[in-house]
């Protein structure tokens, strides 16, 4: 073991989740730049460490020095200071800066600017207010990195330590000390288990009130993350006695506590198939937007008067115009978006629903009204745009999202989420808005569109109720039909054009419960028996990336790979990892950024994960010049990196419609590969082909409601790789994963 001090003269690199960093140290006794590697919560460069290392030899880069143990010291003599201030460490002062300051007052630097910093203001280019804020810098540099030395012993990452320190300063101590848990409350990223995990090394009891809390917040929000927007009370007492480990009394006064305080809201609610109400709990934001959900929904469902025979014959003309004829229903379905204030019109893939949307604009463009056309997705709202020729954009977009501090789903004000610019007091100028893919809508999505459509507006909802729910909370389409208290269209013919491909028609066989022929006669529905997961896998790449981008006229990055899971052999992560050594391998022209247990590389297809409402983009004509901007990407938005630079610390992605956006470093966690992702995911999006692997899995996960969603994502060809077995079972398991929502049971109480 060897001991060394010195000065941090360059960091090579740093890995902010895990804090690994390799860096050049200019040693104290000779000034050798030594190689030391090893993990920190916090090291900048200017820094003092007195190091306690193993000396070694690493087969590339030589000699090193591995860092056991490490200790920041005060740079003890006017070199070391002038060194330290020069880095850049502080805040407003440089090199030129650094030396004049540390010629002033030499070894007595430090303590005149931590205690005397009017002084400061003798030396040229420094005023008394510039001596002032040098001096905050100067001690809040000290705390903060006194405070991440002290986080670390809980094993917080950098990252999260400066969230922390950030929201409480040297108040840290004091919350730590007394009330851990508010950070799983206040700061987003710190969860109730990294908060417990302190408080429980802190010495707070485990029957502790301010425990009790947290752990209630974190289940209803748990619940959230898996699609409900409340719990029974059974499910509700059961989880959070199970994660606390505490008796049923004890989450009494914690949970009325939660209640007075307007966190938690305790409904009556009959839930279907029930004789009787039960008790069920919500975080507030939920009860609340479901609750105005349901009667702005009622408020916009008045009658409009119209003349039959003139709308008859204005079909007529739209027939003409558009060279189709549309059957009853179709036609049934104008009448009904022309007389009522709502409309939802549903149908499988192949039954008419973009031609019925087509007729629609044509009726109301006719009747000389403004119609604005949205979807949840960029993808689907292009796909929108192709197909009518009417432009659409995201609702995100058309309702002019912007960023700001909103309330999340445990009241507090701790999350940037998105608010946007039209809303009641300034709502969208539209006649009628039509909303597609309706199916991917959650409860805060609809609540915001809501908000701002005026009072006789026609919406129509447009969607296939047999997809999958949205990723968000609630359950809004499937909800609003159940609820049967708005005119509903259902068109259930397939068409002749559609009938020809077997995608569409096994698409309805398995939604039916119907079993499907699989003997590969089809053009554009394959499966290839395989009962190996290295079997499967070699299959997969080879018809990625050799046999389907011929056979479907596309780019291989256009080929999607969908599997219901994100763990196992067959799941999200490992398959990605062996998709992208194929598809993209490395390369001495790609530059590379490895980030907790992924490797980020250039031509990379990746996926944003979350909803980022601040990040700006900007989309690029042919020429380079900027033709819009804006901000926010949202959870399953896919794009390619174009370029990795490790010196601006930055990743440059295009997404799919053409947006570019520059993501730090630090922001890589909202990013996965995406050459495989969840059928989940995929939804709104519409691929050349679709590869599956389907071996074996949990019934919640295997059932037909996801394969189903699965097939209708492919335009031109599916293909199923794995097991007969597996695929006959996803057909015959109806059951669903129950989710809790309670849009229907609010209709159902104000009509």
């Amino acid at each position: 073991m060897t001991t060394i001090e010195g000065c941090v003269n360059n960091i090579v690199y740093r890995n902010e989740e895990n804090g690994y960093t390799v860096f050049e140290l200019a040693a104290k006794d000779s000034n050798e730049m030594l190689t030391c590697v090893g993990s920190f919560s916090y090291i900048s460069e200017g820094e003092y460490f007195r190091l306690e290392c193993q000396e070694t030899q690493h087969s590339v880069y030589g000699r090193q020095y591995k860092v056991i143990n490490a200790e920041t010291i005060e740079p003890e003599d006017a070199d070391a200071m002038e060194r330290y201030l020069g880095s850049g460490a502080v805040k407003g002062i440089g090199k030129a800066l650094a030396k004049r300051i540390v010629s002033a007052f030499g070894d007595e630097t430090f303590r005149v600017i931590e205690e005397e910093p009017e002084r400061l203001a003798d030396i040229k280019g420094i005023s008394e207010r510039m001596a002032r804020v040098i001096s905050e810098n100067f001690y809040d540099k000290r705390e903060l990195r006194n405070a991440m030395m002290f986080l670390q012993k809980y094993g917080i990452s950098s990252g999260l330590s400066v969230k922390i320190y950030k929201q409480y300063g040297s108040g840290i101590y004091e919350v730590l000390r007394t009330n851990p848990y508010r950070m799983a409350e206040e700061i987003k990223g710190v969860g109730f288990k990294t908060a417990d995990e302190i408080a429980l090394r802190g010495g707070i009891s485990i029957d502790s009130q301010y425990r009790t809390r947290a752990g209630i917040l974190y289940v209803l929000s748990e619940a959230v993350g898996q699609g409900h927007t409340f719990l029974p009370e059974q499910e509700f007492m059961d989880q959070t006695i199970a994660l606390l480990e505490i008796e049923p009394e004890a989450v009494e006064r914690p949970l009325d506590s939660l209640i007075l305080d307007r966190k938690v809201i305790p409904a009556d609610m009959l839930l279907p198939g029930a004789e009787e109400k039960v008790k069920c709990y919500y975080l507030a934001p939920f009860y609340y937007m479901e609750l105005a959900v349901a009667r702005m929904l009622i408020d916009l469902d008045v009658r409009h008067r119209i003349n039959r025979d003139k709308t008859g014959n204005a079909l007529k003309e739209i027939e003409e115009s558009l060279s189709v004829e549309l059957d009853e229903i179709q036609r049934e379905a104008i009448f009904a978006a022309a007389e009522n204030g709502i409309l939802i019109l549903t149908g499988g893939p192949g039954t008419g629903k973009t031609t019925t949307i087509n007729a629609l604009i044509r009726y109301f463009e006719g009747e000389g009204m403004d119609i604005l056309l949205a979807a949840p997705t960029g993808r689907a709202a292009k796909r929108i745009t192709e197909t009518t020729g009417h432009e659409a954009s995201t609702i995100h977009r058309m309702l002019q999202m912007k960023g700001g501090m909103e309330e999340d789903e445990t009241g507090s004000k701790r999350d940037q989420r998105g608010s946007f610019e039209k809303n009641e007091t300034n709502p969208l100028e539209a006649d009628v808005i039509i909303i597609d893919e309706m199916s991917m809508v959650d409860i805060s999505l609809m609540h915001a569109l809501l908000r701002a459509i005026a009072q006789g507006t026609r919406l129509i909802m447009v969607g296939d109720a047999n997809q999958l729910p949205p990723v968000g909370a609630g359950n809004v389409l499937r909800d609003i039909i159940a609820s049967e208290k708005f005119r509903i269209v259902k068109l259930t013919k397939i068409f002749r054009q559609a009938a020809v491909s077997d995608i569409v028609v096994n698409a309805h066989k398995i939604n039916n419960g119907e079993e499907i022929t699989l003997d590969n006669k089809s053009k554009d529905f394959f499966f290839l028996q395989r009962d190996g997961i290295n079997d499967i896998r070699g299959l997969m790449i080879a018809l990625v990336r050799d046999k389907l981008p011929s056979y479907v006229g596309a780019s291989t990055g256009d080929i999607q790979v969908l599997t219901p899971m994100r763990k196992g052999e067959l799941g999200v992560e490992k398959l990605n990892a062996v998709l992208q050594n194929y598809l993209n391998p490395p390369a001495p022209s790609k530059k590379e950024k490895v980030y907790g247990d992924i490797t980020f590389r250039e031509g990379d297809k990746v996926m944003q994960v979350k909803n980022n409402y601040q990040i700006e983009w900007e989309s690029r004509t042919s020429r380079g010049f900027i033709k819009n901007s804006g901000s926010g990407i949202f959870n399953g938005d896919c794009g390619i990196i174009k370029n990795i630079n490790t010196y601006a610390e930055e990743m440059e992605i295009v997404f799919d419609d053409d947006k570019t956006v520059y993501y730090p470093f630090s922001g890589l966690d909202e990013l996965e590969l995406a050459y495989c992702i969840t059928v989940h995911k995929s939804q709104g999006s519409e691929y050349p082909a679709v590869v599956m692997p389907l071996l074996s899995g949990p019934w919640q996960l295997f059932n037909r409601n996801l394969l189903y969603t699965a097939v209708t994502r492919a335009k031109k060809c599916v293909t199923i790789i794995g097991s007969r077995q597996a695929v006959s079972s996803m057909i015959k398991n109806e059951r669903e994963q129950n989710r809790y929502s309670g849009l229907k049971i609010h209709l159902d109480e104000m009509v």
